[in-house]
């Protein structure tokens, strides 16, 4: 039980930091679209790669540097235009019309694809997502001897609760901050945490 809350403890402290996937799961959220397919994708990643972590992945990211380089500009490439995206829609007021059930206007099966795509792309193009889960986690959990896969339980454990207390959460005040005014307010504040993820990627990318 103390490993598996180790896990868990660890897991929460590297998930809730405010990032570009914590962001997209709110506005998800928010928007009250697709939030249990976005938990689900953003958990069962982090499960995969905790996995690979303590299996000994982590061991083979830090021996081929290479491949989080080309994530850092694959990442900050797409985060970059996703910020500016979310940007443009601050600065210009076209928020959401939201029905009961959602967003209005939108297309079930284009829009559908377009959040499994985006939140796919969030998840596994970040490199910071692989130095936590897989680095990190991996490392920790190795240090457990043959208790490590009950280390990794607790920290999968973990990302399931944030996730799902994040989206459905933010559902909860989705009426609230549903006006076009705080759509604005949103949008502005993802684009700044996309942006200034996209440049710090950049920068880690050059002086890597």
């Amino acid at each position: 039980m103390l490993t598996f809350l180790a896990g868990l403890g660890l897991g929460l402290s590297l998930i809730i930091a405010i990032g570009a996937q914590n962001a997209y799961v709110l506005r998800q959220g928010i928007r009250r679209e697709h939030i249990l397919l976005v938990v689900a994708i953003c958990a069962v990643s982090d499960a995969v790669l905790i996995a690979a972590g303590v299996a000994g992945l982590g061991f083979l990211v830090e021996q081929m540097p290479w491949l989080l380089v080309i994530a850092r500009w694959v990442g900050a490439a797409f985060l970059l235009v996703y910020g500016l995206l979310a940007a443009r829609r601050a600065l210009s007021g076209t928020g959401e019309t939201l029905t009961a059930d959602g967003p209005a206007n939108s297309r079930p099966t284009g829009r559908t694809i377009a959040v499994v795509l985006t939140t796919l792309a969030l998840t596994w193009l970040n490199p910071h997502v692989y130095l936590d889960t897989v680095v990190m986690l991996g490392s920790v959990a190795a240090t457990h001897g043959d208790d490590r896969w009950v280390f990794a339980a607790g920290a999968i454990a973990a990302s399931i609760l944030w996730f799902a207390a994040l989206g459905y959460g933010a559902r909860r005040l989705s009426k609230r901050l549903s006006t076009p005014r705080s759509w604005r307010i949103v949008d502005a504040m993802i684009a700044l945490i996309m942006i200034g993820i996209a440049v710090s990627l950049v920068v880690q990318a050059i002086w890597s």
